[in-house]
C-alpha cells in the first residue's frame, strides 16, 4: 500500500512541475533576514517566484506541535509586568499617587475582597490555559502532534519572498484554536466559568478556577513561544 504524500512532499512535487527546485531548509534565526510576506496561494506564489527570476525555492517542513493546545496570548514575562506590575508603587498597593495606575492599565479597577467574583482575569492571565476545556473537538488532532501540517516557501535573497502553506486538516485545527482563544479574550472570567460548568457535570471535584490573583500562569503547561500560533514554528531537529 503506498503511503499517502504528506503536504510538503505535495508541494514539493508541484514545484518541481514549475521547473523548480525545492531545496530542503530549516530556520535557524528568523530576525537575520529582511522578509517580505506574499499574500497569495502557491500557484501565484511560483509565478511571483520566476518573475524574480529564482532557480529553486527553499521548503521548510512545519509540523504540528503540542503547545499549539494551549492558549499563548503573546505577551511574555517582561511585557506582563511592565503592563500589570505593581513593584515600584509607593502607595502600598492603592495607587493615590497616580505614578502606577498606568502600569496597571485594566487592573487598575478596585477589586472587592468581599465579592465572591472579586477575581478579575485578563486574557494574558490565562496563557497556558488547555483550549481543548473550551473547544473538545480539538482533541481528535492530538494524534497528529509531530505530524507535518505545511511548509514554509521562501525565494532566497537579499529581501526574501515568503509563504506558507497548509493543509486542510490543519487549517481546521486551526480555525478552533482561534475561537477558543476569542473566548478567552473576549471574556476571560466567562470562559473560566463555562470550563467549571463543565467540570462539575462531569462530576469532577477539582475546579479550573482556583487561582490566585497574584499568580500570573495559572495551567501547568505554559506555552513555549510568543506567537499565538505554531504556523510558524518548524520542528526542532
Amino acid at each position: 500500500m503506498a503511503k499517502n504524500k504528506s503536504i510538503s512532499e505535495i508541494i514539493c512535487d508541484y514545484i518541481k512541475k514549475q521547473k523548480l527546485s525545492p531545496i530542503p531548509v530549516q530556520t535557524l534565526n528568523e530576525e537575520a533576514a529582511s522578509t517580505r510576506y506574499f499574500g497569495g496561494d502557491l500557484k501565484e506564489f511560483i509565478a511571483a517566484a520566476k518573475t524574480l527570476g529564482a532557480k529553486g525555492i527553499f521548503v521548510e517542513e512545519l509540523y504540528l506541535e503540542d503547545d499549539e493546545f494551549y492558549y499563548d496570548s503573546g505577551m511574555d514575562d517582561e511585557e506582563y509586568m511592565a503592563l500589570y506590575g505593581n513593584d515600584d508603587c509607593c502607595c502600598d498597593g492603592k495607587c493615590k499617587c497616580g505614578k502606577c495606575e498606568g502600569k496597571k492599565g485594566k487592573k487598575a479597577k478596585d477589586d472587592d475582597d468581599s465579592d465572591v467574583d472579586g477575581v478579575w482575569f485578563e486574557p494574558e492571565d490565562l496563557d497556558g490555559l488547555d483550549l481543548t476545556l473550551l473547544k473538545p473537538q480539538m482533541a481528535k488532532y492530538i494524534d497528529r502532534i509531530g505530524e507535518c501540517c505545511g511548509a514554509r516557501l521562501t525565494v532566497p535573497g537579499v529581501d526574501r519572498l515568503e509563504v506558507e502553506i497548509f493543509a486542510d486538516w490543519y487549517d481546521k485545527f486551526a480555525e478552533l484554536v482561534d475561537e477558543a482563544s476569542e473566548i478567552i479574550e473576549e471574556d476571560p472570567n466567562g470562559a473560566l466559568e463555562a470550563i467549571e460548568a463543565m467540570f462539575k457535570a462531569d462530576g469532577s471535584t477539582s475546579s479550573p478556577t482556583k487561582a490566585d490573583k497574584s499568580v500570573k500562569k495559572i495551567a501547568a503547561h505554559p506555552p513555549k513561544g510568543g506567537k499565538k500560533a505554531a504556523k510558524s514554528k518548524s520542528k526542532k531537529k
